[in-house]
Formats: C-alpha cells, sequence, structure tokens
C-alpha cells in the first residue's frame, strides 16, 4: 500500500491551518541515513573480540579460585559492558557463589566494600542475598558506625547496593540516606577522579543507569586505575567500537525508513525524534543478537508516539474519535470513515507496519505475536482517546482513575509487546499472555514511565491543552500544591522501584531475559526523563549522549 501524492499534499493544506504543539525540530535531521557500513574495520574488530575473548574467558575461569575475586572481575565485566560474552559462565559461578554464601559469610569477616559489592551483583542478577549481613555495621544505637565515613570506597558501594532493596528492608533504606549524605561532601574531598565517580553515581547509581551509556562512562573510568587489567580494558574499548557501528547500520536503516515516510513534512505537528527513540530501544537491549527486536521496537514506539501527538497537539475530538475506531477494525476499508487527509496517511502506514509484522512472525511460524502487538497498540489508542475525551468534557479525573487509564497511554505495553517480537527463543504465547496478565512488575514499569512523564511535562502540556496529567490529578484529590503531590509522585515511584527489584529475585515468573529488557526499559525512562527534562519534547538533554553511543568511537591506544 503506497501513500498518494495527492493524499499527502491535501495533508500538508489541511495542516497548515491546524494547531500545532511546536515541538523543536529534530537536532539531526538526517545525518544518520547516510552511514555506510565499514565491512573491513568490522570483520577487523570481530577477530580482536574473539581472540580477547578467550583470554577473557580463562581470567574468569581462574578468579573462580577465589570467590571475591571471582565476584570482582564479574562485576568488571558488567560495568565495562562485556558481560553478554560470558552469560553461561557467569550464571555457573554465581550459582556457587550464592548456594554456598552461609559458608562464605560464616568464615570470612567480610569489609563494608567487599559485602557490598557482594550484595549488589548478586542481586542484580537475581540471587536474592539476605540484608541482614549489614547489621554488623551498627553500633549499640542502632546506626551506621561513624567510623565508616572515611571508607570511601566502602561507602560508595554501600550507596549502590541500596538500590537493590525490596519492601520491608529498613536496613537499605537507612544506608541510603547514610551513605548518600557522606559521599556528598566526599566527592568534595575526593581526587578529580573518584570525585566525578561518586558524583556521577549520586546523579544516576549503577543499579539505574541503562548498560550502554554505563559503559561508556566507566570504560573512561576504569582507564584511569593503575591496577587495571589491560587486556578487559581493551576487549571493552574494542567491542564497543565494534557494536557501535552495527547500532550505526541499525539507526542508519531506520532513519532512511523515517525519511521514507515522510511524516516530518506531512505531519509537521509531530515530534521528529527517530534517534532519540532509537537512543531508549538502544538501552533495553544493546547486544547484537537482538537488532530485529531494537527496530521493531522502535518503530512501533514511533507510531505510538505519532499517535499521542496527534491526539494532544492536532485533532479534534470528532477527527479522534473516528481514528480510534479505524484503529479497532484494522482494515483498508475504514479510511473511508477518516475525515481527514492526514489521518489517512498516519492509517496507511500503520496498517504497513502491522501488516510487515505479520509477515515476519508469520515466516517464524509466530503469527500469534503480531496479534499480540496489535492488540496493545489498540489498548493504547483507546486510553488515548478517553484522555481525549477528558479533555473534551473538561473532566478531570481521580489520581486513581487517571493512573488506571495512565498504565496503558505510558505506552510501555506495547513497546515490551514489540520487543518480544525479536526474542522467539524465549517470547512464547505463555509469555506474551504473562505480560497482557499485568504482573506487578509490568505495573510498577508502566507507573513509573507514565509519572516520570508527567513530572517533567505537565505544565508544558498544560499550556497545549492536554488532558489532567497525574501531577494535577493528585493536586486535585488531596487538595495540595504542586510541590507537595510531585513529591508524593517520587516517592510512588521510589516504591515501585522495589516492587521491580522483588519480582526480578529468583524463581521468577518469567524469563529472566524479559525481566532484564523491562528493567532496561525503567533504566532508559530514568535517562530520558532526568534532571527534570523530557529528552524526548527537548532532545539537547540526550544529545551527549547519542554523540557517545553513536557518533564517537572509544580512543584505542596505538
Amino acid at each position: 500500500m503506497e501513500i498518494g501524492a495527492d493524499l499527502a499534499a491535501n495533508a500538508n493544506q489541511q495542516n497548515n491551518s491546524r494547531r500545532s504543539g511546536n515541538f523543536p525540530p529534530s537536532l539531526w535531521g538526517c545525518s544518520f541515513a547516510s552511514f555506510s557500513f565499514p565491512k573491513t574495520e568490522f570483520e577487523s574488530y570481530n577477530r580482536q573480540v574473539e581472540e580477547l575473548k578467550e583470554n577473557v574467558k580463562d581470567m574468569l575461569i581462574k578468579s573462580k579460585e577465589d570467590p571475591v575475586e571471582n565476584i570482582e572481575f564479574i562485576n568488571l565485566l558488567c560495568r565495562l559492558g562485556v558481560s553478554y560474552h560470558f552469560d553461561s559462565e557467569i550464571e555457573n559461578s554465581l550459582t556457587e557463589i550464592f548456594d554456598d554464601l552461609p559458608n562464605l559469610l560464616e568464615k570470612h569477616d567480610y569489609d563494608l566494600y567487599t559485602l557490598s559489592l557482594l550484595f549488589r551483583v548478586l542481586r542484580q542478577h537475581g540471587f536474592k542475598m539476605p540484608c541482614v549481613v549489614f547489621e554488623k555495621f551498627k553500633d549499640t544505637n542502632g546506626e551506621f558506625k561513624k567510623t565508616m565515613i572515611n571508607d570511601v570506597k566502602g561507602i560508595l558501594s554501600l550507596y549502590e547496593a541500596s538500590f537493590l532493596s525490596v519492601h520491608g528492608e529498613q536496613i537499605l533504606d537507612e544506608a541510603h540516606v547514610f551513605t548518600r549524605a557522606n559521599l556528598e561532601s566526599s566527592a568534595m574531598q575526593s581526587s578529580q577522579r573518584l570525585g566525578d565517580h561518586i558524583r556521577n553515581a549520586l546523579i544516576r547509581p549503577f543499579h539505574k543507569g541503562t548498560p550502554r551509556i554505563e559503559a561508556r562512562k566507566y570504560i573512561s573510568f576504569y582507564e584511569e586505575d593503575e591496577s587495571r587489567n589491560d587486556t578487559l580494558l581493551k576487549l571493552a574499548k574494542i567491542d564497543f567500537n565494534r557494536v557501535q557501528l552495527l547500532h550505526k547500520q541499525e539507526l542508519s536503516i531506520l532513519s532512511r525508513w523515517w525519511n521514507d515516510l515522510n511524516f516530518a513534512e506531512e505531519l509537521p505537528y509531530a515530534r521528529d525524534r527517530i534517534v532519540e527513540i532509537y537512543f531508549s530501544m538502544n538501552g533495553i537491549h544493546f547486544e547484537p543478537q537482538y537488532a530485529f527486536s531494537r527496530m521493531m521496537t522502535s518503530k512501533y514506539t514511533k507510531f505510538i508516539s505519532l499517535v499521542d501527538d496527534t491526539y494532544d497537539a492536532h485533532a479534534s475530538f470528532e477527527e479522534i474519535q473516528h481514528f480510534t475506531d479505524a484503529v479497532e477494525r484494522c482494515t483498508m476499508d475504514a479510511i473511508d470513515q477518516l475525515p481527514a487527509d492526514y489521518m489517512k496517511v498516519l492509517y496507511i502506514a500503520l496498517l504497513n507496519l502491522f501488516n510487515e509484522t505479520e509477515n515476519d512472525m508469520g515466516k517464524q511460524g509466530r503469527s500469534y505475536a503480531s496479534y499480540y502487538v496489535k492488540e496493545a497498540f489498540k489498548e493504547v489508542v483507546r486510553c488515548y482517546h478517553a484522555e481525549a475525551e477528558w479533555v473534551d468534557k473538561c473532566h478531570v479525573p481521580t489520581f486513581d482513575e487517571y493512573v488506571l487509564n495512565g498504565l496503558v497511554t505510558s505506552g510501555y505495553g506495547a513497546v515490551m509487546a514489540a520487543s518480544f517480537l525479536g526474542l522467539e527463543e524465549v517470547a512464547g504465547v505463555e509469555e506474551y499472555e504473562w505480560l497482557k496478565s499485568n504482573p506487578k512488575i509490568i505495573k510498577a514499569a508502566k507507573m513509573i514511565g507514565r509519572l516520570m512523564n508527567d513530572i517533567v511535562g505537565h505544565e508544558d502540556e498544560q499550556k497545549r491543552g492536554d488532558c489532567a496529567s497525574g501531577v494535577e490529578c493528585y493536586m486535585k484529590q488531596y487538595n495540595i500544591s504542586e510541590k507537595k503531590a510531585i513529591e508524593e509522585i517520587q516517592k510512588m515511584n521510589a516504591a515501585v522501584w522495589k516492587d521491580i527489584n522483588e519480582d526480578c529475585m529468583r524463581p521468577t515468573k518469567a524469563p529472566m531475559l524479559l525481566l532484564q529488557l523491562l528493567v532496561n526499559l525503567v533504566r532508559a525512562t530514568e535517562v530520558i526523563y532526568a534532571n527534570g527534562d523530557d529528552a524526548y519534547t527537548i532532545p539537547l538533554s540526550v544529545k551527549d549522549y547519542v554523540s557517545l553511543l553513536f557518533i564517537e568511537p572509544v580512543p584505542l591506544c596505538d
């Protein structure tokens, strides 16, 4: 199905007389579309990575002689972004350490740094090490010992570990408050290198950072470590550059797909953010084997954004009703009921994406996957329609009513359904049904996505005439100030992070890979909405990250 030139021209003419969200233009234009894949360079990287992997694998196996050394090596692999090469070895090592944990803790009086590192690495891999191990660092008054303050390395390690807490672990909540207060002063008194590392952790702890950004930052930090493992560092650098070439190729293909749709011209009211979307989806899973998943998730996220902008910043309520009905039908003959040509342009392109998905999944023998994605997308559109109806009727819902709808308008359900498309080895009908059942971890992720967006964007959205956000709804329901409402919502988000951590502890109700993707989606959200910014709408705040991940290779030593 091709979009006719006359239809596109009519859409442009209609757009000229309509309201707009006045969103800033793309920062990148067509700059990624022209990338030419350097096959020789990539093959050179591949050869080096394969050789270095064997050396590092030998080091990992040798480190098993000492559990602490083993944990530290695994931590380095994770922080440098190369742990995915050694998944089975890491799984076996951590299983052995966790099984022997009671014996290890009885035999060894581990210091604060070691115990915190052990705790964080095990929990990040789903092994629920008990938090009672930190009781020994408290004094007779039940407070953390003041003598710990000078142990900056240990305090930082405990701070990072505190983000792996679940509900009811008061000692970790206390540890978080204690360590944060002391790290803020330690950062000013430490060396430039350590001070910067502490400040980065205070801004975004490792557990809340996307793996690729964290790896890029840690490579630079680790390079200045006098006790660094040069072989491991070399692997991290070369592998980062190798994978970066693959990501640039994906971004180039995606950019050309977006340019071919010509929506920047035909739907000028919408945010032109294909690069920022790929940046976010790359945060969910960067590994080379998930290229198809990244591409499809990016495409579906872009269409979610297009419908969102159409409903919020352009269409009349009558048009929204017609478009919602058409999406429910999902047939070509439904195009006749659409009252505006720009909507027909968008609708035909959406049907094309559904057809593309059905064809791809049919070839894999997974036609059910396209059904689940389509249904998840329809649900988002229905809930966008509900928001538009609230605006049309000047209705401000209760916070509880808003959240029930807002969990869907976060888009996370549809994004995760799309991400499953490329995960045929673990995402079958049972996993799609699990996603559809909206378990605790899914609700928690949706809550964070919805409410973080509301906190940073509610003022601009109200100026555009959008529906009341979670902030306004909370203010009305509890009769409190904007500042207090935001504080309470932030507490909710901190609490549901504990739900996420809890559901990632073994035994899990879904494959660990799927849970990790969900955690990474929340991490990507934390990056997009960091420091009170909406980097999707106003993308300047992630421009440097985009450059680090997709433009600038890691400098290699001669």
